[in-house]
């Protein structure tokens, strides 16, 4: 008996010293980035829920990419109810006076050559996510009774005229991102970025776990329906979204990219799991917690495969990858470019995101990767996790 807790505990300090040695490995080099306070935001009424400024962490660029922008939005739920949007303001999610006063930058904002050869010298910036509504909202009015300012169309403005203030008019290379909700801008304003960029200028944008599904036929829990129509209502949204989308349909659709992304003239990369952990979670709340004790019930394994094929059928045709480029693989997460073991550590076909999304952005190499199994994987490869259903 002692024997074997002599080696159950050799084994679990070897396991954490790997670990260990790996998140060593992905944070090589990587430095705490400055919160920065954008505080001439305020006079063009672009401030967070609570009215305080918009703020991001900006890195600065140098050598060959002193001229090149990474543009990354934090994502974090939408608010679409006053009591959400109260309960925001007291989160970093509503109130820049709650952000952290440095972060780290992994995955496609690292400054590791090693680990991001193609960004890592670029002018890196992460936005804090205040607004809650993927930056849409534009309401002139505070609200009278719980002073709550609607402006998130406004901050994605103030933003970018800073960031083009601080060189970004000069740029050669620009990419705007973002994460979940902080994706959805990247795709919405795409084509309103590269218009206010040079006419010279390489601008691509990329979308990570933003790709929310809408399934017509749906009969669970249809939470981003609620979501959407609450949004849109509360933000006055509408404006903000595609017009070529909203001409057509009820505007709340519009928030699905499904039904605006063939509007999009500026080219884009999604970066989605079929099996996003977010949306299975939202839309079968009660086979969610089965994901992760291989609980492989007839009912469940068809809900993921009907699931998986619902998503997969509404993605970009697959016929101009050089406008439209896509990594979809079946990991068990939801967004993953600035994880080090998302960006360098997944892989479809023997491809990471780092290189299929660097390929295709500098028109190395046009491919649209989307895995193949029917049901979700472990991609962590973690020795007390197995593969979901195997």
């Amino acid at each position: 008996m002692e024997i074997t807790k002599i080696l159950q505990g050799l084994c679990l300090v070897i396991f954490c010293l790997i670990m260990l040695n790996d998140k060593v490995v992905i944070g090589e080099g990587e430095t705490m980035v400055n919160l920065t306070i954008l505080e001439s935001a305020v006079s063009k009424g672009a401030v967070c829920l609570d009215g305080t400024p918009p703020a991001y962490y900006y890195e600065k660029g140098y050598g060959e990419g002193a001229n090149n922008w990474i543009i990354y939005f934090r994502g974090g739920e939408w608010c679409y109810n006053v009591i959400d949007c109260v309960a925001r303001t007291t989160t970093e999610k509503g109130s820049s006076k709650y952000a952290l006063k440095q972060r780290s930058f992994y995955g496609i904002l690292s400054n590791n050559k090693t680990i991001n050869p193609d960004f890592y010298n670029w002018n890196r910036v992460m936005v804090i996510y205040c607004d809650g509504s993927s930056f849409t909202g534009d309401v002139e009015l505070v609200d009278p009774i719980n002073k709550l300012h609607f402006r998130g169309a406004r901050i994605f403005l103030a933003l970018i005229e800073n960031f083009l203030e601080k060189g970004m008019k000069n740029a050669k290379n620009a990419i705007l991102s973002g994460g979940s909700a902080g994706g959805l801008p990247a795709l919405i304003h795409c084509d309103r970025f590269k218009a206010l960029l040079p006419n010279s200028a390489r601008v691509k944008c990329l979308a990570d776990g933003s790709y929310f599904l809408h399934r017509e036929q749906m009969k669970e829990m249809a939470f981003m329906d609620t979501v959407n129509e609450g949004l849109i209502k509360l933000h006055h949204s509408t404006n903000m979204l595609p017009s070529s989308c909203t001409s057509k349909m009820n505007p709340s659709l519009c928030l699905f990219p499904q039904y605006f992304q063939e509007g999009i003239k500026t080219p884009f990369f999604i970066v989605n799991s079929m099996f996003d952990t977010f949306q299975i979670n939202k839309t079968f709340p009660g086979y969610y917690e089965n994901l992760f004790s291989n609980t492989c019930s007839t009912s469940l394994v068809k809900t993921l495969q009907d699931f998986k094929q619902d998503f997969t059928n509404a993605l970009p045709k697959q016929s101009n990858s050089s406008s439209r480029g896509m990594f979809i693989d079946s990991c068990l997460i939801h967004s993953q470019i600035t994880s080090g073991v998302g960006w360098n550590g997944f892989s479809v076909y023997n491809k990471t995101i780092a290189k299929t999304f660097s390929d295709w952005y500098f028109d190395r190499s046009h491919e649209q990767l989307i895995d193949k199994p029917d049901l979700p994987l472990n991609c962590y490869n973690f020795p007390s996790i197995t593969n979901f259903c195997p």
